[in-house]
């Protein structure tokens, strides 16, 4: 599962492979990014371009009655995509990158869990394979997206048994290339085992949707020391 991710930079590296602009107008710094608040998204345009917008965190399928059902839909389990309605569409045809330059799991239970920050080497950003969805409804327009999840590898396994879907950036276009075909998407729905993803506890600071500060990412061998 991917319940918080951090853009606490401009993602220059990712949008620069993309050809746009290396800064993103409106961009603020989010250290704890929560369900329902706005992640940044990668997606290829009308025109066939890149283009990156700000989409709620919770994919509310087009035919949705109600908006609410947007907060069940934060991930998509990379297994069960085109058993889902909600899913199966925007596979096809809506596919997007969430970037992002970190995503936190917890381990243990209870009010004792222990957060932990996963981030590359450097902490640069990367994109997280993602997908997104339009409601209408009457003058309400609403543009959502969701997280792909996969089986944790073996950097990951001891933390959470799920993760989300880390793409390098020649597999993150492929991922948007609508010409990549069907068999292949699957393959890139993988979990990410490269060396350069790196881990480390935080402090309990960061449980709380309401802080959004670089105390959510300092380690907390800092924070005690």
């Amino acid at each position: 599962m991917c319940g918080r991710s951090s853009l606490h930079d401009a993602p220059r590296n990712v949008l620069e492979f993309f050809d746009l602009p290396p800064m993103l107008p409106g961009f603020a710094p989010r250290y704890n990014i929560a369900p329902s608040q706005d992640q940044w998204t990668l997606a290829i345009g009308s025109d066939g371009s890149p283009t990156v917008k700000a989409r709620k965190w919770g994919l509310v399928p087009y035919w949705a009655q109600d908006a609410a059902i947007g907060n069940r839909m934060i991930n998509a389990r990379a297994e069960a995509i085109m058993d889902k309605p909600a899913f199966r569409e925007p596979m096809q045809t809506r596919r997007c990158l969430v970037l992002a330059d970190g995503y936190y799991e917890w381990t243990g239970s209870g009010k004792s869990k222990t957060p932990h920050f996963f981030h590359m080497a450097a902490h640069r950003s990367f994109p997280m394979a993602g997908l997104w969805e339009r409601w209408k409804q009457g003058e309400t327009i609403l543009e959502t997206c969701t997280i792909i999840t996969t089986a944790a590898g073996s950097r990951t396994s001891a933390y959470h048994h799920r993760m989300p879907v880390l793409l390098t950036l020649e597999r993150a276009t492929e991922w948007l290339d609508r010409a990549t075909p069907f068999s292949r998407l699957g393959e890139l729905l993988t979990a990410y085992e490269a060396a350069d993803l790196e881990c480390y506890e935080v402090s309990r600071f960061v449980n709380s949707p309401g802080n959004d500060s670089p105390q959510c990412i300092a380690p907390a061998s800092e924070l005690t020391a």
